[in-house]
């Protein structure tokens, strides 16, 4: 579901081919370009390249040229690099602003799509969940995100509880690292590693999900092949070069992306275990919601825990402040926790009984930021009660 807090972006088309940027928050400076020739500096993740690579993906998308420029103030209260897509907002906002600025129309599907795929201009490797949410969202409700072809179905949440947000205070750039590259290049390996041994065309592949559909099997039955195909210790790049049947030139020039072709040990069992049963646990979220039995907030609670356990334990994307403050939510009263986002920091999401709010906020802050000394660190925003929010709007001048 998409949070409640938000980006905005104020704009003005100018007659000048200078694309102007400006911040609210002055720790982000002031930035201006050509509109016609948009660089966008991998090494750097400053936050105008997120505008930018916006900017660009609609560029590109109708293959325009010799285009003018705007003025754009930008503002938002989404906490920065805290696992809540700050900046997959800012891509999906410049990218909105600029469809409407050039007077043209895509639908929110196509928006989402041109989002994901131009946010790796940073040199991140997403996938399009943050994007797709980011269009597709209905307030009051969540969303099963789906793709090949990119779908949302409503999911209904129980009344008698309330996601709390909570920021474990540690701040994350997945693109100032190679982290998150890391685990996509991990997943893509084991792709292409059970693809060959279920005797599919393995080059082609780049997802486990394209692994499942191919082969036409439920998740249960991927994790089973994962168990036969795949060994839990570590492999390394030649291993996986002898699997293959490939170089390590062509390993790393064909496969790897830039930031992950030193890398020399590949957890792809582990990665994969966590893929397929996240994969299931999600659609086991929704049959639940459906069905909305007594024990509801219960069993959701439970999908949640058995979530944070397999990010920490197979993913390793948790951090020690993460799972500490999971604990925390769990002990005063949240029936389920876990990490959200990429990982290795940021916030976590809780749900926690109606009636039960008002003294598990009290407790997680004294025990969390007060005891800890975080006291300092902590806003109004570190620590929130939050419901499903709506998409992407465009506010015309009356």
């Amino acid at each position: 579901m998409a949070v409640e807090q938000d980006m905005l972006i104020a704009v003005e088309p100018v007659k000048t081919q200078t694309l102007q940027l400006a911040n609210t928050n002055p720790l982000y400076p002031d930035f201006s370009t050509n509109a016609n020739n948009i660089q966008i500096d991998k090494t750097k993740p400053l936050w105008h390249n997120y505008f930018l690579c916006g900017f660009k993906g609609i560029q590109e998308h109708f293959g325009l040229s010799n285009l003018t420029g705007m003025n754009c103030l930008v503002d938002g209260n989404i906490p920065p690099s805290s696992g809540l897509s700050s900046s997959s907002a800012l891509v999906c906002c410049a990218g909105l602003v600029t469809l409407t600025v050039l007077g043209m129309n895509l639908s929110k599907v196509e928006l989402a799509e041109i989002c994901a795929k131009s946010e790796r201009y940073i040199g991140t490797e997403g996938g399009g969940m943050d994007q797709s949410i980011s269009f597709l969202a209905e307030e009051g409700t969540a969303k099963l995100i789906e793709f090949s072809p990119l779908r949302a179905t409503d999911v209904k949440l129980p009344s008698g509880a309330v996601f709390v947000i909570a920021n474990s205070c540690v701040e994350m750039n997945k693109a100032a690292t190679s982290h998150f590259n890391v685990r996509v290049m991990e997943c893509r390996l084991a792709a292409k590693l059970l693809a060959k041994y279920r005797g599919l065309q393995w080059d082609k592949v780049l997802r486990l999900e394209e692994v499942q559909a191919t082969l036409g099997v439920s998740l249960q039955e991927m994790l089973r092949i994962t168990e036969h195909a795949l060994h839990p210790e570590p492999y390394s790049p030649e291993e996986v070069c002898s699997c293959l049947g490939i170089s390590l030139q062509e390993l790393r020039t064909q496969i790897l992306s830039p930031n992950t072709q030193d890398v020399l040990v590949f957890k792809l069992y582990q990665r994969t275990k966590h893929v397929y049963s996240e994969a299931a646990r999600v659609l086991q979220f929704k049959k639940i919601c459906e069905e909305a039995p007594d024990n509801t907030v219960q069993l959701l609670g439970e999908l949640m825990n058995q979530s944070h356990a397999s990010c920490r334990d197979l993913y390793e994307c948790s951090c020690p402040e993460l799972d500490q403050l999971v604990d925390i939510c769990r002990k005063f009263g949240a029936q389920g926790s876990r990490l959200t986002g990429a990982g290795w920091g940021g916030c976590t999401v809780s749900i926690v009984p109606a009636d039960k709010l008002t003294s598990f906020l009290a407790h997680v802050h004294e025990a969390y930021y007060q005891r800890s000394g975080r006291n300092g660190t902590f806003e109004k925003q570190s620590l929130f009660a939050t419901k499903p929010g709506g998409g992407a709007l465009v506010f015309l001048e009356a």
